[in-house]
This record gives C-alpha cells, structure tokens and sequence, in this order.
C-alpha cells in the first residue's frame, strides 16, 4: 500500500473475551508504529480495556437503540467519518460489519477472515488439528492495510498499585501469592464442576491467597458460599477498571475457557485455563500462554470435542466432559507453574 492510512477505525463490539483478545494486538500495533491513530468502535462497557493505550480513541455503538437497524448503522457511520478515518480493520466480521461497509465506500475496509470451514471441520473431532489462533486473525487484518504486527515480544501494563477502594475488600495481600479463580462461564459445557473446583480450592488456599472473580447474581451468592480463610470473592464488589486492577497483581489466573482468562491474558498475567466441550485448537487460548498452561478434556472418554467451536452445542453426556481433568491435575500444574 503505497499511502498507508494514518487513522485506523478498528471493530470488535462483542463478546467480553474476543474484545479483550484484541488488546494485545493493538497494543503491539500502537507500539510499534506510534503515529498510529486508532478509533476503536466497541460497547461501552469494555472502554477500561484500553485504558492504558493513549492513542487509542474508544467510540461506542449504542445498537440497541439510536445505532440500531440499517438507519441507525447509516447514524453511525457519519459519526465515525467525522473521526478522519483513513481505512477500517473490521475484526468482528458480523452481519452489522457488513453493512457498515457499505457506507465507507472509498476507504480501505478489511475484514477478518474467521476461518469458518476449518473450524467447521474440527467441530466433532472431524480434522482434528490446532487452527490458526485469533490474535493471530486480527494481526492479519492490520498486515493487509500495511501494518504487520510482531506478537513474538509482547509488551503488558505495569501491575497497579492497589487502593484503599480495594484493599477494604481484600485486605493484606502481599505475604501470600495470589491466585485468581473465574469458575464460571456461558454455557455448561465449558464449567468445571463446583464441587470439583471446591476441593483445589481447598488445596491452594492453604498457601496461597485465593480471589474469586464472578458476576450475576448467582455467581455472587455461590462464590461467597466458597469463602473461607485466605479465599475471598470479589464478584459484585467491583468496578471492570478494579477489577482489571486487582488481576494486574495476579501471580496466577484460573479459569474456564472465558472473558477472564482473556482479561487476564492482557494483562501479562499468567493463565490456567480449563476445557470442556470446547478446545484451544479452535484457537481461542489466552494470549502467550504455553499449550501446557491448557487443560484439556480426556479426548479418549470424549472423542467428539469440540463439539462446538463456542461451547453452546454438545452431545448427551458431554456436559461434564471438565470433570474428566482431576482436581490433583489443576494443583499440580498451577503448584508447578508458581514454584
């Protein structure tokens, strides 16, 4: 490209763990090409994610209501003209994506290539083989409007000196490592199960500090039923900005193949993740963490994963397939990890 856009509007309006898989990648951009300017059209309440790229303008889409329909996507591409666009990495590739496309004619408007006839195959363990990861998809995007992207020395945020605003919740924290733990997900067959995450708990409590992150009603009321010494819940306490605080000073994350591990991820922190019906070959692990940090369901005892790329899908018996990964095998490999 021989005049490379200088004005980048980048796209990514949901979910939680895909807006926070595009951080690290953008990071990396906003590094290695500093004159870079970036609009970042995302849903308000992932704003706290790029709170420490200054170059980084966050644009919110409000597609419940003024933004909503072909009308309000029209709304909202005058908007973000008036940004000085030059070109739009579109990282989201939805049917909305596609609409707004049509109202930056003229403009180089790139689009992220999902790879859905690979993940097609390797749903059911049909071609079972490590896809493409999706920092990787997104960095590809920014490489054809010019700007290729190194992840290979990544570059994270400095850990947060916690408040008083946090410290009331958590108290004392520093003579114990912190291990972070996010037991929940969007659907069942992605959970481990809370009688099986109780006893590592109980392991790892008698050496570590335990936070428990959650929301939702639910999730509050279980996770505070888990409380005990050394083992506190953050869920319903905090704001994302604390709660992004309080995971900078992670020694450890564990959690589900989820938005938390992905936050987590972001932040340089390291990340245990657990894999039911889902598998980090679709390429949804957490950004630079070793395939080892992965656990995996036994694919003997359930040679269908995945049986969905996203964890909504799943065969009669396959919704406690996590439980087939032993409460001794998480210790051990976090046990090893921070020793």
């Amino acid at each position: 490209m021989v005049n490379k856009p200088k004005t980048l509007l980048v796209i990514r309006l949901s979910a939680m763990g895909d807006v926070a898989m595009t951080v690290p990648v953008i990071r990396a951009l906003c590094i290695q090409y500093p004159f870079l300017k970036i609009t970042l059209l995302t849903r308000p309440f992932f704003k706290p994610f790029f709170r420490d790229l200054p170059n980084v303008t966050v644009c919110h889409a409000n597609l419940k209501a003024e933004h909503k329909g072909f009308l309000g996507l029209f709304k909202l591409s005058r908007v973000l003209k008036k940004q000085g666009v030059d070109a739009v990495a579109d990282l989201h590739g939805v049917l909305r994506t596609h609409v707004l496309k049509l109202f930056f004619l003229g403009k180089p408007f790139v689009q992220i290539n999902k790879g859905r006839k690979e993940k097609k195959a390797l749903v059911g363990g049909k071609q079972f083989k490590a896809l493409k990861n999706t920092h990787t998809r997104y960095a590809d995007v920014f490489a054809r409007l010019g700007y290729p992207v190194d992840l290979t020395k990544p570059i994270f945020p400095n850990k947060v000196v916690l408040g008083n605003d946090i410290l009331k919740y958590i108290g004392d924290i520093k003579t114990l490592k912190i291990v972070g733990i996010a037991p929940f997900a969007a659907h069942e067959g992605k959970m481990y199960s809370l009688n099986l995450m109780k006893e590592v708990i109980d392991v790892l409590s008698k050496k570590h500090t335990i936070l428990l992150f959650g929301g939702g009603e639910k999730e509050i009321t279980i996770l505070k039923s888990l409380e005990q010494d050394n083992v506190i819940s953050l869920a319903g306490q905090l704001s994302l900005n604390q709660e992004l605080d309080v995971m900078s000073n992670l020694d450890l994350m564990l959690s589900m193949d989820s938005g938390n591990a992905h936050m987590a991820a972001m932040l340089g922190v390291k990340v245990v993740t657990i894999w039911g019906v889902t598998h980090p070959y679709a390429g949804f692990s957490p950004f630079n963490q070793p395939l080892d940090y992965a656990l995996t369901a036994n694919r003997a005892q359930f040679p269908k994963i995945p049986t969905s790329i996203y964890g909504n899908k799943f065969l009669e018996g396959y919704q406690h397939a996590a439980a087939s990964i032993s409460p001794s095998t998480i210790v051990n490999k976090i046990e090893t990890i921070l020793d």
